[in-house]
Parts: structure tokens; C-alpha cells; sequence
């Protein structure tokens, strides 16, 4: 099989190219990342050509872009995964335009390529956002209706629309997979958990919304990985699948964690004014994924924080060259020998 993985230099795609690359060595990976702030090709260290036969190959491109994404297209591929999204709500909430394009219009681009080209199988990688928030009780299930509180979310929602709408109109065999809050290695540090470590680390002050108390279902990315693995080989056409791991925690409890592990007082914590449109609440039933296709999440939660907090802490190199923006002129000389290799 030949997949191409869009957004594969980010968190999710690294962390799923990693473990298809164990999973199904024999498979061919097509990686195409534009590379943008959240982008990082040292995500991606120790990928290469497998022992199984399967080749590995990065392309810089920018899912927008027709004319560049085409000949990825007209190479063949059987199946396209579409991790890439912008998916900070901070920045949506600032600059609201970039998402709609990425996320949108982005999305339109391969689905349409995909229905071109005839690839067996797509899959768009969304977010339990699109439905809200939920109050003290109750679980988003598929067949909840949708409501976005955000520009990211509304934008997700969007690109989920039109995925539906591919199935319907033209038979594309589409899944669509809503996850809950991700966390694990290589998440960007703008983000609640590595960010918290990193300011942690440092003794810093660490910001916390509003009363602290919204709740999010952490789910552990290597969990994610295993599910959409699992869509991709035995996913019904035009279905959506849940993806949760039932670990549902405050914000609050989770720094709290973070500094009990790391020795640190709880004084660091500064409550900072909350954020606009702040959904209150999130929970998943993956009952369907559970039911349907035999997945179940490996990773407690006391496990997998546990795991992502040492990681941070082993990989401090890592975090240094995203705070000092090092790792920007790296993805650039890397993108560059890519290229140079593929023009050889």
C-alpha cells in the first residue's frame, strides 16, 4: 500500500508515520508538510527506507497548492490520511483567515485529487470541537449535530462537511475520525501539557485559564495512531469514528500533575484571563470504534503522562531548538537535501 500523509512533519503525523513505519514496514509513506512554525523535521529522526521494502519519502507542499500536490497524485497512491490542519484555537481566534484556508480549502484540494485520481481511500483526521461543549454530564457520540465555537472549529467542521459530501455525491470510499485533546512526544509547545513542562522546567510562571477547571478526554497519541490504523484497513465507506480515551481531567488537574512530577510548587500556577468562546467541556464515546473495529486505547492516563512528562525532559535539546526557532533554518536545510535527492 501507498499512503500519502499529509501534515506529517506536525505532532499527529509524525507520531502516526513512526508507527505505521513499525506496524507495516512493507508500506510505502508519501509525507507532504508545508512546514509552517508547527512543522518539524527532526519529529521525524530514524525514519528511512524500512527493512520490510517500504520506501519513505518527505515532500515540502503546501496542500493548497493544486499544481504541487497533483504529481504526488498522478505517481499513484491508494490512500490519503489528512493529519494537515492549523489547530491552535488562540491563533484562530486571531488570525481566523489562515484556518479557513488550511483546513478548508486545504482539504477540498486532495479530496477532489483523491476523486481525480481514484485513490481507494481517504481519511480526515477532525476533532471532537465540531461539537461543542458539553455540560456536566453526557458524551459527544457521531451523531451528535454539530456546533463549532471557533474559528478552528467551525473550520474542521467545514472540511468534515465536505469529506460527507464527496461520499455522497461521488461514492468516494471517505472516514472521518474525531479525537479527543492529543498529547504525547513531539507535541508543538504552544500546546497545555508540553507547554506546562517546558515553564515548569524552568521555574516560569505557568498560565493558566480562567478558574482552570475546564475538562478535556486526554488521549495519548500513540492510542490515536492505533485507531486511525485501524480505519484505514477496516473502516466502513462514509462512516465517522469517535476517537476518546475516557480520561476525562481538568486543566487544573493536569498541571497539577505535571508539577508533582517534576518537584515543583504549585505557586508557579498564574491564572491568566480565560479564553474567548472557551468550551467548558469534552468528552468521547468511542463506543462505535470499540464495537465495530476492535480498538482499544493501550495508555492510561497515569501511564502516558507519565511517559510524555520524562520524554519532555529527556528530549530538552528538542524543545531548546524550537524555543530559540533553530529548528526553522533545519526544516529548511532538510527540505532542501530532500529535494536535491529527489531531482538526483
Amino acid at each position: 500500500m501507498k499512503i500519502l500523509i499529509t501534515g506529517g512533519a506536525g505532532f499527529i503525523g509524525s507520531n502516526f508515520v513512526h508507527y505505521m513505519r513499525k506496524k507495516h514496514p512493507s508500506y510505502d509513506l508519501l509525507n507532504v508538510d508545508a512546514l509552517t512554525y508547527a512543522g518539524n523535521l527532526t519529529n521525524l529522526d530514524g525514519i528511512e527506507p524500512s527493512e520490510g521494502g517500504g520506501s519513505y519519502r518527505f515532500v515540502r507542499g503546501d496542500i493548497r497548492d493544486r499544481a504541487a500536490m497533483e504529481p504526488l497524485f498522478q505517481a499513484g497512491v491508494d490512500a490519503v490520511i489528512n493529519f494537515a490542519a492549523e489547530s491552535h484555537v488562540d491563533r484562530s481566534i486571531a488570525q481566523p483567515d489562515i484556518f479557513v484556508t488550511t483546513n478548508v480549502v486545504g482539504a477540498h484540494t486532495l479530496l477532489d485529487l483523491a476523486r481525480t485520481y481514484g485513490v481507494r481511500k481517504f481519511i480526515q483526521i477532525s476533532t471532537d470541537e465540531v461539537y461543542g461543549t458539553l455540560g456536566d454530564s453526557g458524551l459527544f457520540a457521531e451523531s451528535t449535530p454539530l456546533a463549532p465555537n471557533s474559528p478552528y472549529s467551525a473550520s474542521k467542521a467545514a472540511a468534515d462537511l465536505l469529506v460527507r459530501a464527496y461520499h455522497e455525491t461521488y461514492g468516494m470510499d471517505v472516514n472521518i475520525t474525531r479525537c479527543s485533546n492529543n498529547y504525547g512526544p513531539y507535541q508543538f509547545p504552544e500546546k497545555l501539557i508540553p507547554l506546562m513542562i517546558s515553564r515548569a522546567l524552568q521555574d516560569l510562571p505557568l498560565p493558566l485559564y480562567g478558574d482552570g477547571l475546564n475538562v478535556r478526554d486526554w488521549l495519548y497519541v500513540e492510542d490515536h495512531c492505533s485507531a486511525v490504523d485501524l480505519v484505514l484497513h477496516r473502516g466502513v465507506a462514509g462512516e465517522v469514528y469517535n476517537i476518546g480515551g475516557r480520561n476525562e481531567r481538568t486543566n487544573a488537574q493536569v498541571v497539577a500533575t505535571i508539577l508533582e512530577a517534576l518537584g515543583k510548587p504549585a505557586s508557579l500556577i498564574a491564572h491568566v484571563p480565560d479564553r474567548l468562546g472557551h468550551d467548558r467541556r469534552y468528552a468521547i464515546d468511542a463506543d462505535k470504534i470499540r464495537a465495530e473495529l476492535g480498538w482499544k486505547p493501550e495508555f492510561p492516563y497515569e501511564r502516558g503522562i507519565q511517559a510524555t512528562i520524562e520524554w519532555y525532559v529527556g528530549n530538552a535539546e528538542w524543545m531548546n531548538r524550537i524555543t530559540t526557532g533553530v529548528y526553522r533554518s533545519m526544516n529548511d536545510a532538510a527540505a532542501a537535501d530532500n529535494k536535491e535527492l529527489d531531482e538526483s
